[in-house]
């Protein structure tokens, strides 16, 4: 048996019809660039982020660079990141000419460690020039954002909720996106509400902030070739917007899916000494868009092995750390200064997970976890 960690096939069948014909609709307008399709679909994703504003732009990387920009962050300014997150999250703040600033993690939830941030900050050069901070949601779960808005509140910081792996993910009620001064997320393929290419968005209840990001996406321009500040060309395609539409739909009946999935997985793992499977903070729903394990005593990567030797699909998120990226080494970063991501980034294995995903694929999943032999595993 086959198990991929993702088939986009099998969600696109169940939704042909739907699709189809949202693409047809598009192709006969002749409207591919913004316009009605577009704004169709901010509209929603407005209501189900419950926020004011949603601006669709080119990619999730350019929802994190457009919202900065829009918060006018550049040379000499810092922003507060984790470093146990995608590359993009630091990468923006680098090209707009400020610094990032790597924190450490919960070692239980992934997310942002809120004591070692107010550790950094009682260092008064950091203090004196911290702009934001960006809480990363990472798997499919919010950060403590009560925690994060109260040092907000304390530094004068703005907030850029990296959500690009939560949409539908709540906090106390709120969901994501809907908490920050922004919130940036990505349409890749592979996310829970994915696009057929690249595509992302910003949400903000901010009206100042969403008439900026309006105009950074369209190079700073209104009415057109009248340009008010120099912007990028980061454009949401038409057909992305319209396939999306269709897809959010769907959404919380597949996040309800994936949920389930994680349920089962937690009930056919948890009697596995090595393995940590994914905390739920009570006050938070976690919408899965990864199932990531942790695997103790140095068997991560045995174990990730005879997985794939059954053709079993996983994927590591992350294996190194930001803070110890060769690009980010002029900041002085050395192995041991953040303790909690460089532990997960060797103990992580991410399983499949979609909600398409057959019982008898993940039985066999857990099946091929428990039969690994030689790691203590099983």
């Amino acid at each position: 048996m086959r198990v991929p960690m993702l088939d986009l096939i099998r969600q696109y069948e169940s939704i042909r019809g739907e699709i189809d014909a949202a693409i047809r609709d598009v192709v006969e307008s002749g409207r591919f660039i913004l316009g009605p399709f577009v704004e169709a679909f901010e509209e929603k994703a407005a209501a189900y982020c419950g926020v004011k504003h949603a601006i669709g732009v080119a990619s999730g990387t350019d929802a994190l660079l457009l919202s900065l920009r829009a918060l006018e962050i550049g040379p000499g300014d810092r922003v507060i990141l984790p470093s146990f997150t995608f590359f993009a999250t630091a990468g923006v703040v680098h090209n707009l000419g400020a610094t990032p600033v790597f924190c450490d993690i919960d070692p239980k939830t992934f997310n942002l460690d809120c004591d070692h941030v107010r550790e950094l900050l009682r260092d008064p050069e950091l203090a004196s020039s911290a702009r934001a901070i960006i809480p990363v949601h990472l798997y499919g779960q919010m950060a403590d954002m009560d925690e994060v808005q109260q040092i907000a509140e304390e530094h004068g910081l703005a907030i850029v909720e990296d959500a690009a792996q939560a949409i539908g993910a709540e906090y106390r009620g709120r969901r994501a996106g809907s908490i920050g001064d922004l919130g940036c997320f990505s349409f890749y393929p592979t996310k829970n509400l994915g696009a057929y290419g690249d595509a992302g968005m910003i949400t903000t209840n901010n009206d100042d902030l969403a008439e900026r990001a309006k105009l950074l996406r369209v190079h700073g321009a209104r009415p057109k070739y009248y340009h008010r500040m120099v912007g990028i060309n980061s454009r949401l395609d038409a057909i992305q917007a319209a396939i999306l539409s269709v897809k959010l739909g769907h959404l919380d009946d597949w996040s309800a899916a994936r949920a389930r999935i994680a349920d089962r997985y937690d009930e056919l793992l948890s009697d596995v000494e090595e393995i940590v499977t994914p905390l739920r903070a009570s006050d938070r729903t976690h919408i899965f868009h990864q199932y990531t394990i942790r695997v103790s005593g140095g068997m991560r990567d045995s174990l990730r092995e005879q997985l794939g030797s059954h053709e079993i699909g996983t994927m590591i998120y992350y294996p190194l750390p930001l803070h110890l990226q060769e690009c980010f080494a002029h900041l002085g970063h050395r192995k041991g200064d953040l303790s909690c991501s460089e532990a997960a980034s060797s103990e992580v294995v991410s399983l499949p997970i979609f909600p398409e995903l057959k019982e008898d694929e993940l039985e066999f999943v857990v099946q091929t976890v428990r039969e690994q032999k030689g790691s203590g595993v099983g």
